[in-house]
């Protein structure tokens, strides 16, 4: 009886300095906490496992994430609801904001006047085209390519596009593959990655012009609107 006893403490003690926890060692052994205790409490408190950190850490946070995901929910629901039916002069300046935030722009040192918007965005994607309609261009103008790494699923990104903007995928440009390099530790992977769509206006000069003027009238009024302001303040 002494002797299995003796044997039971040092296998006790043996889990301990292995890194076991009173209770992990009184599930193998069978023996009472209080026994455990006597055992090995002239032994070191072992270090934490990593994996039993991450695990602790988890459930103490767990209950903190859950709550705040609600309440950012929340708060996105309600700022959604802000948001009634747009009126067309609403969805024209959005759209006006919309472009001259991105989409190309001329440059002094490389004049290019062409309407061209990118973006990975699905939402923004059709909130532009939307804003096209409202301008009155016509669908045989516009024209859709896909810029997307060369390592992505292409076939599946090409038929998310085309589906989201209502063209077949034959009709689509050539897609550009952008050259995959190993030593770059991208973010951008995954099956939500399906790269960026090109949507170019044919024919687009006037349509960059006239988005350049109204960028230039939004921003002069806002000037004003800033003076008007101080005025009063």
């Amino acid at each position: 009886m002494v002797r299995a006893k003796t044997e039971m403490k040092e296998r006790a003690r043996a889990l301990r300095r292995a890194g076991r926890t009173y209770d992990e060692i009184v599930a193998e052994l069978g023996v009472s906490k209080s026994s455990v205790s006597l055992w090995v409490r002239d032994l070191p408190r072992p270090a934490t496992p990593p994996e039993r950190l991450h695990r602790m850490r988890e459930a103490r946070w767990a209950p903190h994430r859950r709550e705040q995901a609600i309440m950012r929910q929340q708060t996105k629901l309600a700022a959604a609801n802000e948001v009634h039916p747009m009126t067309d002069r609403e969805l024209f300046m959005v759209g006006v904001g919309l472009y001259w935030s991105e989409g190309a722009k001329s440059k002094p040192h490389r004049p290019k006047e062409d309407a061209v918007f990118v973006n990975s965005d699905p939402g923004m994607i059709q909130v532009y085209l939307a804003w096209l309609s409202l301008l009155g261009i016509e669908a045989d103008r516009r024209r859709f390519r896909l810029m997307i790494h060369e390592s992505a699923d292409v076939g599946a990104a090409e038929r998310f596009w085309a589906d989201l903007v209502g063209v077949d995928v034959s009709s689509l440009d050539k897609t550009t593959l952008k050259k995959h390099n190993p030593k770059t530790s991208r973010k951008n992977v995954g099956e939500e990655y399906r790269g960026c769509l090109v949507v170019r206006v044919r024919r687009g000069a006037d349509l960059y012009r006239r988005i350049e003027g109204w960028w230039y009238g939004i921003v002069v009024e806002a000037g004003r609107r800033s003076e008007r302001m101080s005025d009063l303040a």
